[in-house]
């Protein structure tokens, strides 16, 4: 599937953003581990976080869809999952593949994880390591590291207090998920904070959870069914926000938004490029919820590294948009991540940009951005990479000439109705889709 853009002068209008993707994971797989029924709402029904659902229903839970976004899972309880039948492909979704070992670790039978070519690719001895040490036995490909993956799980667990050396919500949630099953306190520790939607979800369900000294302590024991608001997706809104901030006459509020202080390094790097981000807060469940509004400004460079990184990583690739018509270097550092997401969205960034004849300077850990640059159409692709994809389009928003997106099928993981909204802000066809 092709994405053909054509430039736009103007954005307006008010929309909502599917539910988030971290926090759709989560509810599935603790609703099925619950005793009791959960209710989600909001759920974000796109290709990733429907893998995760089909996974908990082969583990024994049972999923109802009652409505768009609306399921119940009666869940099988911390003791009641199975032995799947089939091997569990979690297709694009390290979420779901990282977060399932976890949940496998401490299971008392096997199961064989696999997923796509781009997920066969990418780490997983980050999270295997440390649950091998808390007793489960994985192997696979490239010594345990790489799908497709067996896991023998084992109960009780080890308990151990696990320093990261990445800040990553993967890695913190999948062995927390395993200390539910360990024989006493399970902790983590990261560099720097990731996102905690585990933590607070974890909470709501009942579990006896800890967080100070930089570090997240779980307490084994069980979990209760409740009931789950998935709010819209701020790395979703992250697309719309760039847009409005980059086209010349832009005015655009995205409601029902989670504004989750680890998320939210994207409303802070924008502030500090110029734009203006009004945010009315919505009340706040196990989550913050707000409205965002913003317009067109005039954009100066920015540097984002540091403890500011896992606040916005998966917003890089559209900020990077941002960057090329700010006037300045933007320079990004402590970004390595990138070069193990869906693509090497470093790499992927340059490659891109410069066919629409942008110049990225490339880093290990990160790029350098000198602006401002005019993008220039052209013919593009997203390496199967949803978030590249996106980051391409709003490119092509504020291009000379038409650009056309190759390889867009993968939008469907986190955005399904990506083009329809953004033409609704547009008021006509800024984008269409070609077969």
């Amino acid at each position: 599937m092709t994405f053909r853009v054509r430039p736009v002068n103007r954005l307006h209008g008010t929309v909502e953003v599917p539910g988030d993707k971290s926090i759709s994971h989560r509810a599935a797989l603790l609703g099925a581990l619950a005793d009791g029924v959960t209710e989600i709402h909001g759920y974000l029904e796109a290709e990733d976080c429907v893998r995760t659902l089909t996974a908990v229903g082969a583990l024994g839970a049972d999923v109802t869809r009652k409505g768009p976004g609306h399921y119940r899972i009666a869940g099988a309880g911390r003791h009641g999952l199975h032995e799947p039948g089939d091997v569990i492909d979690c297709g694009n979704s390290g979420t779901t593949a990282r977060l399932l070992l976890g949940v496998l670790a401490g299971q008392p039978f096997s199961a064989l994880l696999t997923g796509d070519a781009s997920l066969r690719r990418r780490p997983m001895a980050r999270v295997s390591e440390p649950l091998g040490r808390m007793g489960a036995v994985i192997v696979g490909r490239a010594r345990a590291t790489r799908l497709p993956l067996a896991v023998q799980g084992m109960r009780p667990l080890r308990a151990i207090a696990h320093t990261s050396p990445v800040a990553s919500a993967q890695v913190k949630s999948a062995v927390l998920l395993a200390g539910l099953y360990a024989d006493g306190p399970v902790s983590v520790h990261e560099p720097a904070s990731s996102r905690d939607h585990s933590e607070r979800m974890l909470r709501q369900f009942g579990a006896r959870l800890r967080v100070e000294g930089g570090g997240v302590t779980l307490e084994p024991g069980d979990l209760y069914g409740t009931t789950v608001c998935v709010p819209g997706d701020i790395s979703s809104a992250a697309f719309l926000l760039v847009a409005a901030a980059i086209v010349r006459d832009a005015t655009v509020s995205v409601t029902r938004v989670g504004v989750n202080p680890t998320r939210t390094g994207i409303l802070t790097v924008l502030e500090a490029m110029g734009a203006r981000v009004e945010v009315v807060e919505a009340g706040e469940d196990a989550e913050p919820v707000a409205s965002l509004t913003l317009g067109g400004a005039e954009l100066r460079a920015a540097r984002v590294g540091g403890p500011l990184v896992p606040r916005l990583i998966d917003e890089l690739p559209v900020l990077a948009v941002a960057a090329v018509v700010a006037r300045g270097a933007t320079t990004v550092s402590d970004a390595a991540e990138l070069r193990v997401k869906e693509s090497d969205r470093i790499a992927t960034l340059a490659r891109e940009f410069g066919k629409m004849g942008v110049r990225v300077e490339e880093r290990p850990d990160g790029m350098v951005i000198e602006g401002p640059q005019r993008f220039r159409g052209a013919r593009v692709a997203s390496g199967g990479d949803h978030r590249m994809a996106m980051a391409l389009v709003v490119a092509g928003l504020v291009a000379e000439g038409e650009t056309v997106v190759e390889d867009t099928e993968c939008v469907r993981t986190s955005f399904p109705g990506f083009v329809e909204t953004l033409n609704a802000l547009a008021g006509g066809p800024a984008v269409t889709v070609e077969a």
